[in-house]
């Protein structure tokens, strides 16, 4: 019996010997071989220099903190009403083309000669700069096999002066191709992988459905992208007739304008009209879908093209990707700083300073220049803080 007591008590003297030093000298995993118990340290064998040792820190529990309610809200948890909140000023930024009459951009504008007025009053910018920033862009195509009878060839030369488009995307750049006809399918997500776009455009090949839901395509692309930061515009290659929407024409202006994302169009009809309504297309739909499409455009900054020849499609994308490449960013603290979720309109002017009067564009030779202002026509204010 004595012998088994001693036995254990050295026993307990070696694993009462692992105290804290020696516990934390023993670092990664035990070698083969090696001794699982470590030998306790002899006076003797113990360095010239003295080993501080740490107390061991034991952390109590950390009391996780208690969902606010009323059932279990404390006096403390209330705030004071001395205390108030003030919520910072908004910052409302616009991107600005000024284009010549061949829509080529117009560079190195001073920022003096900007005016933006909000609902007609003057706000002073506080941002500014002309730079090439990278973009990201979501190219739509309609896919319908509504006129496809009409112009097939058409539809091949269409994706080839896009194909085009596409390879002016820099390393930078982030591009989506989504196709629609009676539903919307994202043939490439946002990437900057230019094989991957441009297998995207070759699935185009033949379509299966007649209906257009061009409203839906567009609203929900606009919806994605108003959470993306940074330089970003929609391109749509359409007919401008929608067939199979749930939303109405009124709807999506609304939703594409609160979107903040310009929408660059490029309208098909004028290439196919003359066929179709000898088949006995409308020509009220005809105008009706270039109308939309303009005001889709105008009102969110964007710019709208009508090519009536093969021949002029690779020169509308060409303008698109100048206009994209070459922008006035601006930015101002709106001097209505009501939350009232209001829409409030933007003009964007070009003014000389010294006269208040418009500014006057001369090329080299000294001749006036007549040139355009694109820019979104407005933004919806925020809402209350709840």
């Amino acid at each position: 019996m004595k012998k088994t007591l001693l036995a254990c008590a050295a026993a307990f003297g070696l694993v009462a010997g692992l105290s804290g030093p020696d516990l934390l000298a023993q670092e990664g995993p035990i070698q083969p071989g090696s001794s699982t118990v470590a030998r306790p340290r002899k006076k003797a064998d113990s360095p010239t220099q003295p080993v501080e040792t740490r107390p061991v820190e034991v952390q109590a529990p950390v009391e996780q903190p208690k969902i606010p309610s009323r059932l279990n809200k404390k006096k403390e948890d209330t705030v004071p009403a001395d205390v108030t909140f003030k919520a910072e000023s908004e910052v409302v930024t616009v991107d600005v083309s000024v284009l010549d009459n061949q829509g080529n951009p117009i560079p190195n504008i001073p920022k003096g000669n900007f005016r933006i007025l909000e609902d007609n009053v003057p706000q002073t910018l506080t941002q500014f700069s002309m730079t090439e920033a990278p973009m990201t862009v979501a190219l739509i195509v309609e896919f319908s096999n509504r006129y496809q009878s009409y112009w097939s060839y058409g539809w091949y030369e269409t994706l080839q002066a896009a194909y085009g488009f596409t390879q002016t995307l820099r390393p930078d750049d982030y591009m989506a191709v989504i196709a629609y006809d009676l539903r919307t399918e994202i043939l490439a997500d946002f990437t900057n992988d230019r094989n991957k776009i441009g297998e995207a455009l070759q699935r185009l090949r033949i379509p299966g459905f007649s209906e257009s839901n061009m409203f839906d395509a567009m609203t929900d692309t606009a919806d994605r992208m108003s959470k993306i930061e940074g330089r970003r515009a929609i391109v749509i290659i359409t007919s401008g007739i929608d067939t199979f929407s749930k939303l109405t024409y009124d709807k999506t202006r609304k939703l594409l304008q609160e979107s903040g994302v310009p929408v660059y169009s490029v309208g098909i009809l004028q290439l196919v009209r003359t066929m179709a309504e000898s088949r006995g297309a409308s020509m009220i739909d005809f105008l009706q879908g270039d109308n939309m499409l303009r005001t889709f455009a105008k009102e969110t900054g964007g710019q709208a093209f009508f090519p009536r020849f093969m021949g002029e499609m690779p020169g509308a994308f060409a303008q698109i990707n100048n206009a994209l490449r070459n922008q006035y960013s601006m930015g101002y603290s709106p001097t209505n700083q009501a939350r009232d979720g209001k829409f409030r309109k933007i003009a964007v002017q070009l003014v000389n300073p010294a006269t208040n009067e418009p500014l006057r564009v001369t090329d080299q030779k000294g001749k006036p220049i007549k040139y355009t202002i694109v820019a979104k026509a407005g933004y919806k204010a925020p809402l209350p803080i709840q």
